[in-house]
């Protein structure tokens, strides 16, 4: 920036950095100290203890590192960002604060041991500390937070299933050409659109069919097994997917789950096929209706329209509606020929809610596009270990995603139970960032082990505010 004085310019000067002498022989310091956070939340939820139960017959001698722990300190890391078997090195490295951590190959053993029959006893490992985080949440008078459309909470809990394209080299076993002219593998994921939660997941070849039945409902079903007795049976749980969702093989797994006494519902996306196109043109102007925004305002240029009774829903459950919505495209939107032609942008879903109750299809689509949420969790989940397989071999990497599910646990329970105000509803980078990266002084005295944030660190309160409301967590029985 310069500065005129009497016609002369002067350059004003700018802060330099203060020099500094770089040498190796700290002590007491440590980094990514608040990753100790996720370490200690694993086991106040019984995580660890849970995992270990369900890896007990990998350690037959019970010698050298418990297969639990080590499955345990892999999610731990994977939270904190870590995005290979190798980075268990930061913990390791770290004993004073974590504690004795595997090796590199001890672990990679660990993942090449995991079998079919041990992989499902980490599924309902996960599922036993879910059930406490959710006790925990209830016991401190917050319970789990609710989704919202268009103003409103919505009842209940809200599953969004989506699937997703991870890149990979072709000497990964099963990884294949995808749909996008790439090559990897093709995961299917579940998320709790309350928490963000990670309910379940399969990892797929890269050629496996967006709409298969089959695999939308096995990680249904495995998302439903991760909920609590006392939420799966009593409470309203609605299924949100795209297009890939509408196969009638899977709406009516979903309409059957009620014989059960789960109370489930869905809202899909529906290709626009040309009995819909023929059905949209046929709406009359007065028909269409003012879409609205998530937080209930009108949605300036977009219009829903109900067309059920319009279009033919021959093989779908009972009471199926199919609902559009029109709007004036962005200027990056990818229109098809129909939308070319009508100069607006068509979406179409499908949807067993029925008018009574508040069903009205304004908000019904708000409820709908309110689906898109899962495209973060799964950004997230890609800087949160599903976003690089490690092996070559197809096992292995599937016990790498069901642990990476495990992660994405970790910081959601730790944003419901320990976290208030930005910091509950963040993303991994800015925790990590804020939280899970900080460096810490360690002291000893009085024979307690002390981790001394900085005093200048912007979130020390929110951090030190974290560690006492774990310490005060209610544990599970042993």
């Amino acid at each position: 920036m310069s500065v005129q004085a009497e016609g002369t310019f002067y350059v004003q000067g700018i802060g330099l950095r203060p020099k500094i002498q770089v040498s190796t022989d700290g002590s007491g310091v440590v980094g990514h100290a608040g990753a100790r956070l996720l370490a200690d939340l694993a086991d106040a939820t019984g995580l660890t203890a849970s995992y270990s139960a369900a890896l007990r017959p990998l350690r037959p001698r019970g010698t050298g590192h418990g297969p639990g722990r080590i499955a345990a300190d892999l999610a731990v890391m994977l939270a904190d960002g870590g995005e290979a078997i190798a980075d268990l090195v930061v913990l390791r490295d770290q004993a004073d604060v974590f504690g004795s951590v595997a090796s590199t190959p001890t672990a990679w053993r660990l993942l090449a041991d995991v079998d079919e029959r041990a992989l499902a006893s980490l599924r309902s490992a996960r599922a036993s500390a879910r059930e406490v985080a959710w006790l925990q949440a209830a016991e401190n008078g917050e319970g789990l937070p609710a989704a919202r459309a268009a103003g409103r909470v919505l009842p209940g809990l809200v599953l969004d299933l989506d699937a997703t394209l991870v890149t990979c080299h072709s000497e990964k076993e099963q990884a294949a050409p995808t749909y996008k002219g790439g090559f990897g593998f093709h995961p299917l994921l579940c998320f709790l659109a309350n928490t963000g939660e990670a309910m379940s997941g399969r990892l797929r070849p890269g050629n496996a069919g967006a709409n298969t039945a089959t695999d939308h409902i096995t990680v249904l079903d495995e998302a439903l097994a991760q909920i609590p007795d006392a939420h799966r049976h009593g409470t309203d749980i609605l299924v949100r997917t795209d297009s890939a969702g509408s196969a009638k093989a899977f709406l009516a797994h979903v309409r059957a789950l009620r014989k059960r006494g789960i109370r489930t519902s869905f809202s899909v996306g529906y290709a626009i096929t040309e009995p819909v196109r023929r059905a949209i043109r046929a709406i009359p102007d007065h028909l269409w209706h003012p879409a609205l925004n998530q937080d209930g305002t009108l949605r300036d240029g977009a219009g829903v329209a109900e067309l059920t009774g319009i279009v033919d829903l021959d093989g779908y459950p009972a009471g199926t509606r199919i609902i559009v919505r029109r709007e004036r495209p962005h200027p990056c939107a990818q229109l098809s020929l129909f939308d070319q032609d009508e100069g607006l942008r068509h979406q179409v879903f499908l949807t067993d809610t029925p008018h009574s109750g508040g069903g009205s299809a304004r908000f019904l689509e708000t409820r709908h596009r309110g689906h898109a949420c899962v495209e973060d969790h799964i950004r997230c989940g890609k800087t949160t270990g599903f976003g690089r397989f490690p092996s070559r071999g197809f096992a292995v990497n599937a016990v790498w995603l069901e642990l990476s599910l495990t992660a994405i646990d970790l910081l959601a329970w730790m944003r419901v139970l320990l976290l208030d105000g930005e910091l509950a509803a963040a993303e991994p980078k800015k925790l990590r960032y804020r939280l899970l990266h900080v460096a810490a002084r360690l002291t000893r005295g009085g024979r307690r082990l002390r981790l001394r944030i900085s005093a200048t660190w912007p979130w020390r309160n929110e951090l030190a505010t974290a560690f006492h409301r774990l310490a005060a967590l209610p544990r599970p029985a042993s």
